[in-house]
């Protein structure tokens, strides 16, 4: 039976997922903010944001909310992280009360240091057994494209992550279920901030050692994070936590990877965020992750200098410099 989905966002990752969901057999109805976006939603594209995909029957688009929503069985919110209160304050009294709510963003709240997940419970009124968090390898593009790639949904309701996992899954999307939200979400957002520092690795020239160094490192980061706040282990080796870091970090697609890459080619973040129109979670959600491992008592040097870096207190090459003179230790502390 075909499944009726609202996604609030029509950003890259929004639509990418929404026609995932429409090739599932789901009936999706969009919103967006601009009314250019959702004309060519309707018109069966988003150049704005994937220019040169088609996208599936069974998508249509509005920039009225209440519309959206309407009858939606699944409400799929796909904003950036830092707007999610503010949008969902007006969206609260419109959600269907039965409805599973799903996350595709992947960040930290700013001066909150709450996860999605929390945000949603907490501005939505959404019980947090209907809260589902979407996480993975799972660059916009090339799932848009249809290139075989696998997700993880997760959620502390078996049935109800079993039930939007049948809502999106094709034969080139393969979603698997998880109750692990506090470490599918910290996954998701930390490791955006570890591809700002490969970024900016790989713009000041350094090679594969350099960027697997830091891709490693940022993975031990997470899991002493995640263990803080009492995530799996396990879901850090898993497709929402090694899966995506690997990704965001290497791919030229990723946001936060490329934004990197322009720091360290010596841009400032003022003028790589004038540059590039779609937004890198990474650059505000670094510093409310690194105010959660403060509150945890967590250690996060990559984390704190890539601070560093975006608050202009330190260049890329001073940030390399400063983690690669840290005092020497085991590598399992």
């Amino acid at each position: 039976m075909s499944t009726r989905a609202a996604v609030l966002g029509t950003g890259s990752w929004g639509t990418a997922f929404a026609a995932t969901m429409a090739d599932s057999g789901s009936t999706v109805h969009m919103w967006g903010r601009r009314q250019e976006v959702v004309d060519q939603v309707n018109a069966g594209s988003n150049t704005s944001y994937l220019p040169g995909i088609e996208l599936p029957q069974g998508i249509r688009a509005t920039v009225n909310p209440e519309e959206a929503l309407d009858g939606a069985e699944v409400v799929v919110l796909a904003v950036p992280s830092q707007t999610l209160r503010g949008n969902l304050e007006g969206w609260a009294p419109l959600l269907p009360p039965d409805a599973a709510v799903v996350s595709l963003m992947k960040g930290i709240e700013l001066g909150t240091t709450k996860r999605m997940s929390e945000v949603i419970a907490e501005v939505g009124g959404v019980d947090a057994h209907r809260i589902v968090v979407v996480s993975g390898p799972n660059l916009a593009r090339e799932i848009a494209e249809h290139q075989p790639a696998a997700s993880v949904v997760a959620c502390l309701d078996e049935a109800t992550a079993e039930r939007v996992a049948t809502s999106c899954v094709t034969p080139w999307f393969r979603p698997y279920t998880n109750a692990d939200v506090i470490g599918i979400e910290l996954g998701g957002a930390v490791k955006n901030v570890v591809a700002l520092a490969v970024g900016m690795a790989a713009g000041m020239g350094m090679g594969d050692n350099s960027k697997a160094s830091l891709i490693t490192r940022g993975l031990a980061e997470t899991a002493r994070l995640g263990s803080a706040l009492g995530a799996d282990p396990a879901t850090f080796m898993g497709l929402a936590g090694v899966g995506d870091l690997i990704a965001t970090c290497m791919s030229h697609l990723s946001r936060n990877r490329t934004f990197g890459e322009m720091l360290g080619q010596g841009m400032s973040v003022a003028e790589v965020a004038a540059h590039t129109s779609q937004t890198a979670e990474g650059v505000k959600s670094c510093e409310s992750i690194h105010q959660l491992g403060i509150d945890h008592g967590v250690d996060m040097p990559i984390v704190g200098a890539v601070v560093g870096v975006v608050r202009g207190e330190v260049t890329p090459r001073q940030m390399v410099k400063e983690l690669m003179t840290r005092s020497l230790k085991s590598e399992g502390s």
